[in-house]
């Protein structure tokens, strides 16, 4: 059982984006929220029996995609859904698919248009009220729509004189061929807010913070008034604020386990007992299996076998610890929602990233049923939730942690040297990153390890020593991600500090490379 969701939990604004498999997708969903307007990704070929599963649909939107919709086996919604009466707002492949569908025709471009344009608003329409009839936007397709269906009208075009926008305002159905999601689009959010306000009738009130009442009485209410709930904390912002709703929900019956699996960063064992100290969270069960972690990942070199191996010994400790206990009906894990779309938890087309966003499928090791009080929150939505409950703010700005920890930054078999000198560097990379006042301008910064060797001169001898790369980025939630440009100044110090601080670093590099696509982590 899991709560927190969309489906009938309250009758707040719901947006729902049918996903046709876009890069942007997860981008759509965020600037509807950012709108206030609740949003979730949905499978593409969703039904209306299941859309009315939701209470309080205002708007359906159908995402970019990379086929093209003539293409045998490209994704086609259900024809039914574009009969439900609900407002549609289509982009890109969206554009095309909603043309194709209602019988306009979609060829493939004469010309490609790819990146910024200029489109020229030629007629009147509730999407573009109050912009000016010329703007820049993002285009990235190599289709276009040739003529359009019965009932529907031109209200933009492009430089190359392509349909850029048409709609049927009678029917509430809309689409571009721009990307109104990204930043690259600038009147690209007004033109939401206008589909969303206008076209919906959406309130757009909706805020973070508005789940915290409805999750905690969910929570209380499931739990009832006698079961306990076991918690896994990491020290991230995620399972910390679970925790804290959990206690509010259930006051001492939350039994917090924090195990330090020996891959934590620098400090981060002292930073948690005393961030769970602050919450005066009583029953905590700490428990240091350094040893046990470091002994199974020894002679492994494979990124994904050491995942195994790290989610496996932490089931094997969980378990004992947890039985300890007694009487635990409930799990409660901090899924956001970017772990639930890359896992492919929510139905949706985008490709599977990430193996299971469940620890080694734990809740069924255990018997214990699953409660996720944020598996519908972007993560700078649950730092907004994090504030309200007053957890410290060196939990909420620190920056995301993978579960497999230090792991997955060490090229090769993970060794007690590797770990040292990954663990001092990401301090440096961090301390240095504070100390230029920029720390809250990146995603993630932090070091990684690898195998490499390179020969450097340290005093008048030669030394060999390892190759750190430092890895920076900025992003919205974590699901795509950019390289951060970070001073020379910076990058300077940083490498002096590692080369000279760090034993066993003889050169630093720095990643340029963004997500995609590279992913964030290393391994």
């Amino acid at each position: 059982m899991t709560h927190g969701g969309g489906r009938g939990t309250t009758n707040r604004e719901k947006v729902l984006i049918l996903d046709f498999g876009g890069q942007y997708t997860h981008l759509i969903a965020r600037r509807c929220r950012e709108a206030g307007v609740y949003s979730e990704i949905v499978p593409f070929n969703i039904s209306p029996e299941e859309i009315s599963r939701y209470s309080n649909v205002k708007a359906l939107i159908f995402s970019g995609g990379p086929r093209s919709v003539y293409e045998e086996g490209a994704p086609h919604p259900d024809k039914r859904v574009l009969e439900t009466g609900i407002p549609i707002l289509g982009i890109c492949y969206g554009h095309q698919l909603l043309a194709e569908q209602l019988g306009g025709k979609v060829v493939r471009g004469s010309k490609a248009e790819y990146g910024r344009a200029i489109v020229n608003v030629v007629e009147d329409s509730a999407l573009f009220a109050s912009l000016n009839k010329r703007f820049e936007v993002w285009m990235s397709h190599g289709d276009a729509v040739l003529k359009t269906p019965e009932g529907f009208r031109v209200t933009a075009i492009s430089e190359d004189n392509l349909i850029a926008a048409m709609e049927n305002a009678e029917k509430k159905i809309y689409s571009v061929q721009f990307h109104v999601e990204v930043k690259h689009t600038p009147p690209g959010m007004q033109i939401l807010k206008n589909f969303l306000k206008n076209v919906a009738g959406c309130r757009c009130d909706w805020r973070p913070i508005d789940i915290l009442d409805e999750v905690v009485r969910s929570v209380a209410e499931t739990v009832g008034e006698d079961e306990k709930v076991i918690c896994g904390v990491s020290g991230g912002v995620d399972s910390m604020t679970t925790a804290a709703i959990i206690q509010r929900a259930i006051g001492d019956r939350l039994h917090v386990i924090f195990i330090d699996h020996g891959l934590l960063r620098k400090g981060e064992r002292e930073l948690v007992l005393e961030g769970l100290k602050l919450l005066q969270i009583k029953n905590v069960h700490f428990i240091d299996a350094s040893r046990e972690f470091l002994m199974a990942l020894r002679g492994v070199r494979d990124p994904e076998e050491k995942r195994r191996i790290i989610g496996r010994v932490f089931v094997e400790v969980f378990e004992k610890v947890a039985s300890s206990i007694g009487g635990a009906k409930y799990l409660a894990q901090g899924t956001i929602y970017p772990d639930r779309v890359e896992s492919g938890a929510t139905g949706a087309l985008t490709s599977l990233i990430k193996s299971h966003h469940n620890v080694a499928g734990l809740p069924e090791k255990l018997g214990l049923q699953l409660i996720e009080p944020l598996k519908d929150l972007y993560k700078d939505e649950v730092r907004e939730v994090a504030k309200t409950l007053g957890l410290p703010a060196s939990v909420i700005e620190r920056h995301p942690f993978p579960g497999p920890g230090l792991a997955v930054r060490v090229e090769g078999e993970v060794t007690e040297e590797k770990l040292r000198i990954c663990r001092e560097a990401s301090a440096i990379v961090e301390e240095e990153f504070h100390r230029a006042g920029l720390y809250g301008s990146v995603w993630q910064a932090f070091a990684v390890v690898l195998d490499s060797k390179w020969v450097g001169v340290k005093g008048d001898a030669r030394s060999v020593g390892h190759v750190v790369v430092v890895r920076a980025v900025t992003s919205e939630d974590g699901m795509t991600a950019d390289w951060y440009p970070a001073p020379s100044e910076l990058m300077d110090r940083i490498s002096r500090r590692i080369t000279n601080e760090v034993e066993g670093v003889v050169m630093v590099a720095y990643a340029l490379t963004s997500k995609p696509p590279a992913t964030i982590e290393a391994y």
